[in-house]
């Protein structure tokens, strides 16, 4: 059961990796991904902080390479998407601090370290230290609340917990205590 677990959690954060790719356009303007933040949000919850990180470091790599989106794409993505899953293991499995992780991690931290990156390393002029905090917070809020609405209705029916339970990863009952 140990290595099929292994297996599912490759397949899965494949699936993840495509699908984050694949919506990323949905709804997307320089500095703002929406989509992107749901993905994080979902990924952390199903597998927790560390998968959640390489997950978002994959799909903004995929984004730069081949979509040509600027470094955003990391820096936009890789701080809220770990710290969504450690929001929620601290948390023992409360879905709305994997959403302020996410808020927090991008929202704040990655708008701040986006604006060295884009001012040094790719030369755009005119920015300020908090230039992006407005756009990554709403951005963040947006794509948490529909991976807020997306995980609670999976809650509802018992599949989050089943979802939890065959990727191998920490599970959440209904009283919010990890039983792994």
């Amino acid at each position: 059961m140990r290595n099929n677990s292994k297996v599912l959690r490759t397949v899965f954060l494949s699936i993840m990796v495509a699908i984050g790719v694949v919506i990323s356009p949905i709804l997307r303007i320089e500095g703002m991904c929406p989509t992107a933040h749901l993905i994080n949000v979902v990924c952390a919850v199903f597998m927790g902080p560390w998968y959640s990180l390489l997950c978002a470091t994959l799909i903004g790599v995929i984004r730069m390479m081949f979509m040509g989106i600027p470094p955003l794409a990391l820096t936009g993505a890789v701080f809220g998407a770990f710290l969504s899953g450690v929001f929620y293991r601290m948390s023992n499995g409360k879905i709305i601090f994997a959403v302020l992780g996410e808020i927090f991690g991008t929202g704040i931290i990655g708008a701040i370290v986006s604006y060295p990156v884009m001012t040094f390393l790719v030369g755009k002029e005119g920015l300020t230290a908090f230039f992006y905090v407005p756009m990554f917070v709403s951005a963040t809020i947006l794509g948490g609340g529909m991976a807020y609405i997306f995980l609670i209705a999976l809650r509802k029916t018992g599949m989050l917990v089943k979802i939890q339970d065959r990727l191998g990863c920490g599970i959440y009952d209904r009283k919010k205590v990890c039983i792994k």
